[in-house]
């Protein structure tokens, strides 16, 4: 049996992803009319969210009970997804404090599949499954390829009534990444 790790820490030689421009069209997009399967079993129209919301895209959760992807450590930008989530758990009260109606968090892997992992992390706040990547390709996204599958590449999008307003790419260290989104809001810095 392959060794299992903690996928709530960060190991401290994780290599830093660099900014490779695949965000820079984001800012100012309109957010499709697109609807995910949600973990609390509903589906989320991208286009209808008014409001102030956060979108975090990563690439996959790992479960405490299964290896992760061989050298999934090495790949920049990879590792840090349960962190991540974590962060904005601990932080989503003072995130709806600063207007934000919504916080959801966007990944590849299948509603089932999240859904262990919003149940385990106690998340206030539902995962959306992009499984065929309907959103991804709309946006032209980042991506990367590791062990076979097709991953977004870690990014956060502040969105202001359905429009783009701030991007945060590339985020290095991923569980700091609530608390820049945090700083952005209350100076409503879309710079």
């Amino acid at each position: 049996m392959a060794n299992l790790v903690n996928v709530e820490n960060l190991p401290d030689d994780l290599p830093i992803p660099l900014d490779d421009g695949g965000s820079d069209h984001l800012r100012g997009l309109t957010l499709p009319a697109i609807t995910l399967a949600a973990t609390d079993g509903s589906g989320v129209d991208l286009g209808a969210l008014d409001g102030l919301n956060v979108l975090y895209f990563y690439p996959r959760t790992g479960r405490p009970d299964e290896p992760l992807p061989e050298g999934w450590d090495m790949v920049p930008g990879a590792r840090g997804c349960t962190p991540q989530s974590c962060a904005f758990r601990d932080h989503f009260a003072e995130l709806q404090a600063l207007g934000v109606k919504r916080v959801y968090g966007v990944s590849t892997q299948t509603s089932a599949y999240q859904a262990e992992a919003a149940e385990r992390l106690h998340l206030p706040f539902p995962l959306l499954s992009d499984e065929q990547r309907r959103v991804a390709d709309a946006l032209k996204l980042p991506m990367m390829e590791v062990a076979g599958m097709i991953l977004n590449r870690r990014l956060t999008v502040i969105v202001e009534a359905g429009r783009i307003v701030k991007v945060f790419y590339p985020i290095f260290p991923p569980d700091r990444n609530a608390g820049d989104v945090i700083a952005a809001l209350r100076l409503r810095d879309w710079a």
